[in-house]
């Protein structure tokens, strides 16, 4: 027998014994397979996706935040409440001296919120930072926003050299629920007032 006849009987031994070892794989064993490779899809398309949906948000965030530091920054913090400057740095992989950078001005700004980490015994208690709400963070700009908008809209009339006292502002962006909480004021308001004029005719009437 020549060494390519014998390669070829290896090779046909090993596929006999592949071919084998499938048939007596039952169907259960074999749908278990099937379905842990479909978790492994799923899993890794799944982390893609987070990570582009996190890209996208940070991208937008940098816009409304001026930087990606401060925009990592704060989804962090959305997501870890109550986090010290250090383990902001440790969860984004930001520069500990640039986390602390941002967080004071972000703090100024009132962007984000801190206080000191209550911790048993003497210590040099560090702070702990929480970010405002998305909503509060949206609401914040939302005048910015507006007004450049505006600015634009009315450039003729900047670049004829009008006043901008006279400028239009059709440019007008409501946040939603900013008109149900001026309702509910006025409504406690209105309330307040119902309550004092009764309460007025009463000692009228009294009297």
């Amino acid at each position: 027998m020549t060494t390519d006849d014998a390669a070829g009987a290896d090779s046909g031994t090993d596929a006999g014994a592949n071919a084998e070892n499938a048939e007596d794989e039952s169907p259960t064993e074999r749908t278990k397979e099937e379905l842990r490779k479909t978790k492994e899809r799923i899993g890794e398309g799944a982390d893609k996706a987070v990570k582009g949906f996190d890209d996208n948000v940070v991208d937008l965030l940098a816009w409304l935040l001026d930087t990606e530091t401060r925009a990592r920054i704060y989804v962090y913090l959305r997501e870890h409440p109550e986090s010290t400057s250090d383990e902001v740095a440790d969860g984004t992989g930001l520069y500990p001296s640039t986390v602390r950078e941002a967080l004071a001005e972000l703090h100024d700004e009132g962007t984000v919120s801190r206080g000191k980490r209550e911790a048993d015994g003497a210590g040099n208690n560090p702070y702990e930072y929480e970010a405002i709400a998305p909503s509060e963070l949206v609401r914040g700009v939302v005048g910015d926003v507006q007004a450049e908008l505006n600015a634009v809209f009315n450039l003729d009339r900047r670049l004829g050299g009008e006043d901008a006292d006279g400028d239009d502002e059709p440019v007008q962006i409501s946040v939603a629920g900013d008109d149900e909480t001026a309702s509910d004021d006025e409504t406690a308001s209105d309330d307040e007032t119902a309550s004092d004029d009764e309460t007025a005719s009463d000692e009228e009437r009294g009297h």
